[in-house]
């Protein structure tokens, strides 16, 4: 597995990266609906369009299996494909996101239990939260951000993501 940044935002590349999401989404969201999922996902390819660093992991075929995007120190999105999960794929791209791109800062669903263990295990810790996401809807936002450069111990094995340790 590699992980590359994605500078030609292709129709056919960012359609593989839509359903990555949606599957993603089905399989970590169970707070939403069909509806409601087909409704938001109108709004993913311009955000993939629109994200000032976009990023994916790709297999041994070059296929990308997840993806990550981020502006600034914040991490905006990341989704794993069902069939990736709990392989280390989504541990790579944060840990990427945070040794190479500086990012501290993500929003979490908090009725997505298993992202906000996620990013507690990497070192990110709850600063804040909102009643609603950034639509509006009625889907709390939990604000996480990393304490310091010194509370950035990782999952397992005594990896640690810090700017001195590119290898993760």
């Amino acid at each position: 597995m590699q992980i590359i940044e994605i500078e030609n935002r292709n129709a056919p590349l960012l359609g593989k990266l839509l359903n990555i999401w949606e599957q993603s989404v089905r399989a970590t969201h169970q707070f939403l609906s069909g509806p409601e999922i087909r409704r938001i996902a109108e709004y993913v390819p311009a955000a993939l369009r629109e994200v000032p660093v976009l990023a994916a992991a790709e297999n041994a075929e070059g296929e990308p299996v997840a993806f990550m995007g981020i502006a600034g120190n914040k991490l905006e999105m990341l989704f794993v494909s069902p069939e990736s999960r709990g392989k280390g794929v989504g541990k790579r791209l944060i840990l990427h996101a945070i040794n190479r791109c500086g990012i501290r800062e993500v929003d979490v669903n908090e009725q997505n239990p298993q992202a906000r263990g996620f990013y507690e295990h990497i070192g990110f810790r709850i600063c804040g939260r909102s009643e609603t996401d950034d639509q509006g809807n009625p889907y709390p936002i939990l604000h996480m951000r990393l304490p310091d450069a010194s509370c950035l111990a990782s999952a397992g094995a005594g990896e640690e993501a810090r700017p001195d340790n590119p290898e993760l």
